[in-house]
C-alpha cells in the first residue's frame, strides 16, 4: 500500500508533469508545501527536462511533505507523463492533476478532497484563476446547479451554450480512483495538444456522477512562452485528431442523435479558433492547416453539420462556410 507522509493511507494523489519549467517550478513547489496534509501525496513527473527543472525539484523535494519524483528517461509529452503518474498513484482514493508551471493557493487540496468526500461522486469540476502577468481573472464552469450531484451526461447540452463538457482542463477537478481503474482517466498519448478534450467528453459520457463547485484554488498561467498554447507548429494540428475521437465516441453512443450536434458545434468553434491564428504560422503550415480543416469538415455528417452551421454566430458561420466551400 502506498502511504503519504506520516504513514497515512493516500487519500489524494496530485500528479504533476514537469518539462523545462525551471522559471516556474520553485513557486509551484512552494504552493505544494502549503497544501500538505494527512494522506496527500504529490507525484512529480520530470518529463526528461533539459534545463534545471529536475535539479530544482531534487533540491527542494524534502521540504514538501508527501512529495516524490519520477524521472522519465525520454520526453514523452504531457498526456503520457500524466499516465505515468496514474500508473504510480497506487491505491490513492482520489487523483488530481496540476501542470508544473501553475500553482495552487494555500489549503486548496485539503478543501478539494473534503468537497468530493462530502458529495461522494465520481468526479468534481472546479473554477480556476487565469494568470497573465499580474492580471488575475476568474474562469467559471458554466453549470446551473452547483454543489449538487448530477449525471454528467445530462450536463453536455444544450448545444448552443458552453457547458462543463467544454471546460476540459484536467487540473480543474478531482477524480475517484474507480475512474482510473476503468481506464477513463487515461489520456491518449498520441495527442501532443488538446489531450483534455476527448478525455473530458468520455468522462461526461461514461461517468455516473459528478458535481461542479465554485472552489477557486488553481492558478493557471497563460503567459508562459514555452506553453504549447503559444506555439504555432504542427503539434497544434492534433486538435483535429482529438475532435475526430470525440465525434467517433459520440457517434457510437446510445444518444448520438441528441449529442452529435453539440460535438460538431464544438469542433467548428475549435476550427474557427485555430484559423483565427493563421497569421502566426509560416505560410506552408498555414496552408496545410486550412486544408486539414476543410478535410475535417468534409468528414462530418452533412445534415447535422449544415444544421449546426446555420445556428452559429455570423462570424463563425462565415468562416466555416468558406472552408466548406474551399
Amino acid at each position: 500500500m502506498h502511504r503519504a507522509d506520516g504513514g497515512q493511507p493516500t487519500r489524494l494523489c496530485v500528479i504533476i508533469p514537469c518539462h523545462n519549467i525551471e522559471a516556474y517550478v520553485g513557486p509551484m513547489l512552494q504552493s505544494l508545501r502549503r497544501n500538505s496534509g494527512p494522506g496527500i501525496r504529490f507525484l512529480l513527473i520530470d518529463d526528461a527536462s533539459t534545463d534545471a527543472t529536475a535539479s530544482i525539484i531534487e533540491r527542494q523535494l524534502d521540504r514538501v511533505a508527501g512529495a516524490e519524483l519520477i524521472k522519465c528517461p525520454d520526453n514523452v509529452g504531457l498526456a503520457a507523463a500524466r499516465n505515468v503518474g496514474i500508473d504510480h498513484a497506487g491505491d490513492a482514493t482520489y487523483l488530481t492533476f496540476l501542470d508544473g508551471d501553475d500553482f495552487v493557493r494555500p489549503g486548496y487540496y485539503p478543501e478539494l478532497l473534503a468537497a468530493i468526500e462530502r458529495l461522494g461522486c465520481d468526479f468534481l469540476r472546479t473554477d480556476h484563476v487565469r494568470v497573465v502577468g499580474r492580471k488575475r481573472t476568474v474562469h467559471r464552469i458554466n453549470h446551473p446547479h452547483r454543489n449538487a450531484v448530477a449525471n454528467p451526461r445530462q450536463a453536455i447540452l444544450p448545444v448552443d451554450r458552453t457547458t462543463s463538457v467544454d471546460a476540459p482542463n484536467a487540473w480543474a477537478g478531482i477524480f475517484h480512483r474507480r475512474l482510473a481503474d476503468s481506464g477513463l482517466l487515461r489520456f491518449n498519448e498520441k495527442l501532443k495538444t488538446c489531450e483534455d478534450r476527448p478525455w473530458n467528453w468520455r468522462l461526461h459520457l461514461k461517468g455516473e456522477s459528478f458535481a461542479v463547485v465554485g472552489l477557486l484554488g488553481v492558478f493557471y498561467r497563460r503567459d508562459v512562452s514555452t506553453s504549447l498554447t503559444k506555439i504555432s507548429d504542427r503539434r497544434q494540428f492534433d486538435f483535429m485528431t482529438a475532435f475526430d475521437q470525440i465525434i467517433a465516441d459520440v457517434t457510437a453512443d446510445q444518444d448520438a442523435e441528441l449529442l452529435l450536434p453539440k460535438a460538431i458545434r464544438s469542433y467548428c468553434s475549435m476550427i474557427c479558433h485555430h484559423l483565427g491564428r493563421l497569421n502566426t504560422y509560416e505560410e506552408p503550415l498555414g496552408e496545410e492547416l486550412y486544408a486539414l480543416c476543410a478535410a475535417a469538415l468534409a468528414r462530418l455528417p452533412r445534415r447535422q453539420l449544415t444544421e449546426v452551421v446555420a445556428g452559429l454566430d455570423p462570424r463563425r458561420q462565415k468562416v466555416i462556410s468558406e472552408v466548406m466551400a474551399a
